[in-house]
């Protein structure tokens, strides 16, 4: 009976499909981007891992080495134009580690042409928070491929 009654109890929780913690990863991703859209840098850098960022970029270039993220890198960076994220999933690999995808439609560059991107992340739980940790771009273009920009070469 015990077991029932916990069973029945603990089923609420996970009703929705998503535990607190998954909400929470969500929750810093949907934050990240809003800070872009806003161009609040500061609140951008701070969603990012303390001990750097590895990024792969969908324009075909090569991986980028670990990058720690600053407001100023961000702001030299930053598209022009609204971000959107769509339809993102989070999925815990252990006690501290989630992988998020989701698809990313915005601009790319200072000439704001349309974007739209396939995109997976990891998300890192450091000091009690949220963390991006690693991100891949891939072209959800269908077939087609992102037109390299300036922006994509800056060190």
């Amino acid at each position: 009976m015990r077991i029932l009654l916990l069973l029945i109890a603990t089923s609420f929780a996970f009703a929705d499909g998503h535990s607190s913690e998954e909400k929470a990863v969500l929750a810093a991703v949907q934050k990240l981007y809003d800070a872009r859209n806003a161009r609040d840098f500061e609140t951008a850098a701070s969603l990012n891992s303390s001990s750097g960022v590895y990024s792969t970029n969908s324009d075909g270039s090569f991986h980028k080495p670990m990058e720690n993220i600053t407001p100023e890198g961000l702001e030299r960076a930053s598209a022009v134009g609204f971000n959107l994220v769509h339809y993102p999933e989070a999925i815990k690999l252990s006690k501290d580690v989630y992988f998020v995808r989701f698809y990313y439609e915005g601009v790319a560059g200072k000439e704001s042409k349309p974007y739209r991107t396939r995109v997976t992340t990891t998300w890192v739980n450091e000091n009690g928070g949220w963390k991006l940790k690693t991100q891949h771009y891939s072209s959800a273009q269908y077939g087609g491929t992102h037109e390299t920009i300036l922006e994509d070469f800056d060190n």
